[in-house]
C-alpha cells in the first residue's frame, strides 16, 4: 500500500499529456501489487496465493520499468526513496514467495 501511495504522489507531477498514458499505467500497476496479494490470500489456498503473489511480482517489475522510463524521459525526477520502496517491495515479495514454496505440504 505504501508503494501505491508513493506512486500516486509521484505521478501527480507528470505531464498532463501522459495522464492517459504512462501515468495511468504506473498507477494501475502500483494498485495491482497489493490487490493481487490480497486476492491470493483471500482464496485460502496456498497454490492460489503463490500464483497471485507471482502476478503481483510481475506487476512490480512492470512498475519498476515504467518508473525507469519516466525518469529517463524526464517526466519524473529521480526519487531515491521511491526507488528504495520498489526494491524493498521486490525483496519482501520474493522472500514471501520463497518461504511459502518451501513449506511442507499439508497432511490430509
Amino acid at each position: 500500500m505504501t508503494l501505491a501511495q508513493a506512486i500516486y504522489r509521484a505521478t501527480r507531477s507528470m505531464p498532463e499529456s501522459e495522464r492517459f498514458g504512462l501515468t495511468s499505467q504506473m498507477r494501475r500497476a502500483a494498485v495491482s501489487v497489493p490487490s493481487n496479494i490480497a486476492e491470493g490470500y483471500a482464496r485460502q489456498s496456498l497454490d492460489d496465493y503463490l500464483r497471485f503473489l507471482r502476478v503481483a511480482r510481475g506487476s512490480l517489475a512492470e512498475l519498476a520499468t515504467q518508473y525507469e522510463l519516466a525518469v529517463a524521459m524526464n517526466m519524473l525526477g529521480e526519487d531515491r526513496a521511491l526507488a528504495d520502496i520498489l526494491a524493498e517491495s521486490d525483496r519482501v515479495l520474493q522472500g514471501l514467495i520463497r518461504s511459502l514454496q518451501e513449506m511442507p505440504p499439508k497432511q490430509p
